[in-house]
């Protein structure tokens, strides 16, 4: 590329700079200069002239002065030798009268860069760290770092490192501050400036003469010291109390920072702070800024992770202003989604209802995105909210809300029959690759719940030839495969076409080589086929609940104040590039019951005895291995109103209690159960976490004690259906409470497992007295014994008391065993 100007231009300025007349006269010289400087920073090599602004320097025109060091340190690595030529000149500037001349020469004497010039430079910048002038003291610190940097492997002086250490109790602020950025620069392989309680405290107690800048290099700084005892460490945190609190959210962040690393071993202090920097944090998402307010918003899901309710109260600040750019709205509704609970779920759905229309297809989609996350703990508000966008018809939204609602049933199976009954007529709309992937993928998992799947899956064979998106193509594929082994009338003759023209037409390998293998897998046999495609319909983990559990701050702390939170995405944001949610493997296995997609270390389990039930602990890996428990199923209808489940617990108290032979009938379609389970860290799980998980296997949860709280309790209630021997399906009701108090319960005796009244009341009615009363004794012998050994440890324990009727004991020992999993994954997510 040429430079904008030419030798002809250079020549002439050449001309005009040596001049007599115009050097004779101050305003002309000067301007010369100054259109030197202009085509410079156009491009313009004029290096020629480096001679010529030599001689220039050397006058009392500090403007023009300025002119010629800026010149001169630009092109001083082309013109070394020259560069002596300025050395006698900027000495002499370093012993002017004017302090502004004597930090001019000093800071453009360190800005030549010239490592031969650097014995000329050390005599005037060691006289400048004991200069009168504090401009002059602080240049002269910083050309010390500079001096290091051009020598790194250069013996450090250590008359200067201790001159620099003094002047850390300089007067001026700046002064000191400086210093500890040359310190650190001079001494950064022995680790930076050394940090004592003197220092710290000093640093400390100057801390607010310091500008905004200046407060957070000491703030950084301070991180590497370590109190040496409780009251020193204290004594610190008194005096950055106020500094927590700063109006300017540099400083804010720097002293929370500095809390952290000081209160590493102190969570309660760490937690107390996070109440402390609440107010500037929700400040600095007001402030003028767009910068400011995005980081700050990153920072708060940070904090967020340890103090889930720190920002619960004060949700509306974080709604989402027209003008806003898209990135903040996004940020915003991503840590709407944080602050969800049942107090503020309407309005915080209604607000991001509103968000779904935006006119940015970003904000909108990320708007039916936070919809689905929030959907998993209020899946009926949300689906009617998300079946409400799709009649708007409009192809960006309709594709959000597909791709939302098979998120949605991946981890949240109970909401399939409303997700089916909304696909009807989506494939209209839908344009994009993603939105048509989410939807096959739907229709292969529920295609026999929808009616026109075939038809619609017809539509997209016959256009597969002008479909360009290879993700599409091997969705249809498996959607297409998996209706056929359920509707293989319906789905024959299009599944032939398909496979046909994948196999002989398609010319992408990848499409070619997953039809080829579909083929092979039909003449393997349909039982074969099934085994492979009839794969999970829900996430069989459980690690997906909108309320994640609070970290320690420790895993954090090393991050806040740094650009880490910027690049993080949000807490469990969904990845939309996927076209199908089975991301993760598991080995299937054919006639899967709803225990064995349960994965948990230890689970309580029942067996049935020859005439009482025993309760034992046996691995996951055995449980699910045994046949002993016969196919269940968990539903969560007809629902219970809170009122009709208090009315039936109290009533099956009472039938617990009682012990009349008027109640003895009713008793013998009745069963109790009461256990304890070893998972602490339940109690501190959000309503929400727990919820969640409940309605990811069908159990309802009605009330909950807030976290924290003790007594903590939970009530819940499911139906059980499961098949006896006959083929015939019996249910059951199932009413819940969990209970912990907070102590570790030691008791050896005075428990039993399960309430196995009708075989005793059986012995009673024969006259078998004795023998009702030592087989009881001995169940609960045997129940004390294996509780004894359990509670080996100090390990607090959770009580779950179980109410039943109609009595079934396979439907309960498959439910608690069912929930126990649920408790141990939960508790072991927490820990």
């Amino acid at each position: 590329m040429p430079y904008l100007g030419s030798e002809d231009t250079v020549r002439e300025l050449r001309r005009v700079l040596s001049n007599p007349n115009v050097q004779s006269d101050p305003l002309r010289y000067r301007n010369t200069i100054l259109r030197v400087i202009r085509l410079m920073s156009q491009g313009v090599d004029v290096s020629g002239l480096f001679s010529e602004l030599v001689k220039a320097c050397a006058t009392v025109d500090i403007v023009q002065k300025k002119l010629v060091y800026v010149f001169l340190c630009s092109y001083a690595t082309l013109n070394p030798e020259l560069s002596l030529l300025v050395i006698n000149t900027l000495r002499k500037d370093c012993q002017d009268s004017n302090p502004m001349v004597r930090s001019l020469a000093l800071r453009n004497m360190t800005n030549l860069r010239l490592p031969s010039l650097v014995e000329y430079v050390e005599q005037p910048l060691t006289a400048g760290l004991r200069d009168r002038a504090a401009c002059v003291r602080r240049v002269a610190v910083l050309g010390w770092a500079k001096l290091h940097n051009l020598q790194p492997n250069a013996e450090i002086d250590a008359a200067v490192v201790n001159e620099l250490y003094s002047l850390l109790r300089d007067s001026d602020p700046v002064v000191m501050v400086n210093c500890l950025r040359a310190l650190e620069e001079i001494l950064k392989d022995e680790g930076g400036v050394a940090i004592n309680k003197p220092i710290t405290h000093h640093l400390l107690n100057r801390l607010k003469e310091c500008d905004v800048w200046g407060q957070c290099e000491v703030l950084r700084i301070l991180q590497r010291n370590r109190p040496q005892s409780e009251d020193e460490l204290f004594d610190i945190l008194s005096l950055l109390d106020a500094s927590l609190v700063s109006p300017h959210p540099p400083v804010m962040a720097a002293t929370f920072s500095l809390f952290l690393s000081l209160c590493s071993g102190f969570p309660a202090v760490s937690l107390a702070a996070l109440e402390r920097v609440r107010a500037p944090l929700l400040a600095a998402c007001g402030s003028m800024s767009r910068e400011m307010r995005f980081t700050a918003l990153c920072h708060i899901q940070l904090l967020l992770r340890s103090h889930p309710g720190l920002m619960g109260a004060h949700y509306k600040r974080f709604f989402c202003g027209y003008a806003e750019p898209a990135y903040i709205k996004q940020r915003k509704m991503q840590v709407l989604v944080e602050l969800v609970n049942d107090e503020n779920v309407a309005m915080l759905l209604d607000e991001l209802k509103g968000y779904c229309t935006d006119v940015n297809t970003d904000t909108a989609q990320a708007a039916i995105s936070a919809i689905g996350r929030i959907g998993r703990s209020y899946s009926d508000r949300c689906l009617e909210i998300l079946t409400g966008l799709l009649g708007l018809k409009q192809e960006h939204i309709t594709s959000a809300v597909v791709q939302t609602m098979r998120d949605l049933v991946w981890v949240c199976p109970q909401c399939s029959s409303t997700v089916c009954l909304a696909l009807e007529g989506c494939e209209e709309t839908l344009q994009d690759s993603q939105g048509r992937q989410a939807l096959l993928w739907l229709l292969g998992v529920y295609g026999e719940r929808v009616s026109s799947t075939p038809y619609t899956l017809e539509v997209f064979i016959d256009g597969i030839r002008s479909e360009t998106s290879l993700g599409v193509k091997m969705e249809l594929l498996t959607a297409t495969m998996r209706l056929f082994l359920c509707r293989p009338a319906e789905t024959q003759d299009m599944l032939g076409r398909l496979l046909h023209y994948c196999i002989d037409e398609e010319t992408d390998m990848c499409v070619r080589d997953q039809a080829l293998l579909y083929y092979r897998l039909l003449h393997c046999g349909m039982e074969e086929t099934q085994k492979v495609l009839q794969g999970w319909r829900s996430d069989p983990s459980l690690g997906v609940l909108i309320g994640r559990p609070a970290e320690p701050v420790s895993q954090w702390a090393r991050s806040f104040n740094t650009l880490e939170p910027l690049r993080q995405s949000a807490v469990e944001t969904e990845s939309v590039s996927r076209g199908s949610p089975e991301h993760v493997t598991f080995a299937p296995k054919p006639n899967t019951v709803l225990s064995d997609t349960l994965n948990s270390s230890q689970v309580e389990k029942v067996h049935a005895g020859s005439d009482s039930a025993n309760w034992c602990t046996e691995s996951s890996a055995d449980v699910l291995a045994s046949d002993a428990i016969a196919p269940l199923s968990l539903s969560l209808s007809p629902a219970l109103s809170p009122e009709e489940f208090e009315h039936l617990w109290l009533q099956r108290q009472g039938l617990h209690v009682e012990h009349g032979a008027k109640d003895r009938d009713e008793r013998k379609d009745y069963a109790c159960v009461e256990e304890h389970i070893q998972c602490p860290a339940i109690p501190h799980c959000s309503p929400q976490g727990l919820q969640a998980a409940m309605q990811l296997v069908n159990i309802q949860t009605l009330a909950f004690t807030p976290p924290h709280t003790l007594p903590w309790r939970v009530y819940l209630y499911t139906h059980t259906q499961h098949t006896r021997s006959a083929d015939t399906q019996h249910s059951t009701l199932i009413l819940g409470e969990l209970l912990y108090t907070g102590e570790a319960n030691r008791k050896v005796g005075g428990e039993r497992g399960v309430c196995d009244r009708e075989t005793a009341d059986k012995m009673v009615e024969d006259g078998e007295e004795e023998q009702a009363k030592q087989k009881e004794e001995a169940t609960v012998e045997g129940l004390n014994w294996r509780k004894s050994v359990r509670r080996g440890g100090e390990e607090k324990e959770v009580k779950v008391t179980l109410k039943q009727q109609p009595r079934d004991d396979e439907a309960l020992r498959g439910f608690l065993s069912v929930l126990t999993t649920v408790l141990h994954t939960l508790s072991s997510e927490r820990a």
